[in-house]
């Protein structure tokens, strides 16, 4: 090898390994959730597998085979993407296996983002391992952020990887089951790169219409899992519209007080939210659990309203779309997003 030669491979290999250096947190958190990852693959049993042992409960086969409809439905009358998703169960035995991450700061609504390979910038970081989940906590909150940590009903590894249902799944409703399953599978279909925001609510405002266009082509329009399945999505987006509003009083209250000093500001900010939780009892709700019950001991922060914000505020504009545009054919509006946005 020439001396150019020799000089060119040593400065690649400093650059190699500075590069490794400097990403050797994203690298061993990859390796630990691809490990995560691997394992629930690995401990999953096929679907078939389940359904033809005599020792498992027909009430658990049941709700298999209505996973495999939710899934060819998706598939063949939404024209969602077919990967090998949900083709396996891993079963949880009760217990959380994902908890996963979200930072905003105190007094602005502007979040913490992580940036990887492939998915670019996300605001959500997601870990297998409770401590790691804590730990992350602890770091972000000495850093400033307001931290939220959740456990979802799901998640969605874009199709790279086959995502087995969890047992926990198998609890929920027909029609939120189904609204679950459609959400990741959008996910899965429909990907921006850079654009969580836009991602969360398209998977949202389609998994919760194709649910419902689901459970009509299965039972028909007047069926009660159909109309208890409407009446539960309504009272959730009246809940979700309370909470954006409040969204919208904060961000105002947060741009109009910068005056004031640091305990007086966080004084009014605790006023604001305990209102707005206080006042979601107004709006009569027969379904969901009021948020003045749930928080009573402590209030909730600005990554619980960025939360609401990333899954719910665009939805407005879809169902306008939707209807005026699609008349509210949800698979040609699928086929109109697909073109319009790249597919992972």
């Amino acid at each position: 090898m020439r001396v150019g030669g020799r000089k060119m491979a040593w400065w690649l290999l400093a650059v190699l390994a500075v590069a490794v250096v400097w990403h050797a947190g994203l690298l061993g958190y990859a390796i630990r959730q691809g490990v995560g990852q691997l394992m629930l693959a690995w401990k999953a049993r096929p679907v078939e597998e389940v359904l033809r042992d005599p020792s498992e409960p027909d009430s658990l086969k049941a709700k298999l085979r209505l996973v495999q409809e939710i899934r060819r439905f998706a598939i063949d009358s939404l024209g969602l993407k077919d990967t090998k998703s949900y083709r396996t169960l891993y079963n949880q035995q009760g217990r959380e296996v994902l908890w996963v991450v979200t930072a905003c700061k105190p007094f602005e609504f502007t979040e913490k983002r992580w940036k990887f390979p492939v998915v670019g910038e996300v605001p959500y970081k997601g870990f297998f391992n409770p401590a790691h989940a804590a730990a992350e906590k602890r770091k972000l909150e000495a850093e400033g952020w307001e931290v939220m940590v959740r456990n979802p009903g799901g998640w969605s590894t874009l199709g790279w990887f086959p995502d087995p249902l969890l047992s926990n799944m198998l609890f929920r409703s027909e029609g939120d089951l189904a609204s679950l399953i459609i959400h990741e599978m959008v996910h899965a279909t429909l990907y921006v790169k850079d654009s969580a925001d836009l991602n969360e609510n398209l998977a949202s405002f389609i998994g919760d219409r194709g649910a419902a266009c689901f459970l009509k082509a299965k039972y028909g329009p007047s069926n009660p899992a159909l109309v208890q399945y409407l009446e539960e999505d309504a009272e959730y987006r009246k809940l979700a519209g309370h909470i954006l509003r409040g969204y919208c009083l904060l961000d105002s209250l947060y741009a109009h007080t910068r005056h004031l000093n640091p305990n007086h500001r966080a004084a009014v900010k605790q006023q604001t939210i305990r209102a707005i939780i206080s006042h979601a009892d107004t709006l009569q709700l027969k379904y969901l659990r009021s948020p003045a019950r749930v928080y009573t001991d402590s209030l909730p922060n600005n990554a619980w309203f960025m939360n609401y914000r990333r899954y719910q505020a665009r939805q407005d504009a879809f169902v306008e779309e939707y209807n005026k545009k699609f008349k509210g054919n949800l698979r040609a509006y699928v086929s109109c997003l697909k073109t319009r946005y790249p597919s992972p």
